[in-house]
């Protein structure tokens, strides 16, 4: 059974936990000082948690700068030596046309055009065996 809760780890960005995934969900405008909140607090959820996934939907904000650029790459190079994907969600054409003319590829991150797409992207990732565990071999 999944486990679900709502806990804002910064004061303007809700973080809820959906099982093994962290869904962030970005609205209007990220100051940059919420921007590298947000960024270390992540990494501090991704370690004690023991997340397998982060999924950021980006389908309420307008424009992504460089900075929030940068910091979205960061976030998703924390998350993977945290042992965590890094999906994000909702992208308007307009900010991947800016992120193309910026030259930011944010590496380490996968897309997907909707919240639903990620959650399945990040399910279709192998589960991880653990010493002890039987493994599940496909058919």
């Amino acid at each position: 059974m999944s486990e679900a809760y709502s806990r804002p780890v910064t004061g303007h960005v809700p973080v809820l936990r959906l099982g093994d995934v962290l869904l962030v969900t970005l609205q209007g405008d990220l100051h940059d000082s919420t921007a590298q909140q947000l960024q270390q607090d992540l990494a501090e959820t991704i370690s004690r948690t023991g997340v397998r996934g982060v999924l950021i939907d980006i389908s309420g904000v307008e424009i992504v700068d460089s900075f929030l650029g940068r910091v979205l790459a960061e976030i998703a190079a924390q998350a993977r030596l945290l042992a965590a994907r890094t999906v994000v969600a909702g992208m308007r054409p307009a900010v991947a046309i800016t992120l193309v003319e910026l030259g930011l590829t944010l590496p380490g991150l996968s897309t997907a055009l909707s919240t639903e797409a990620g959650m399945e992207l990040l399910g279709q990732q192998a589960p991880v065996t653990r010493p002890g565990s039987p493994r599940q071999e496909s058919p």
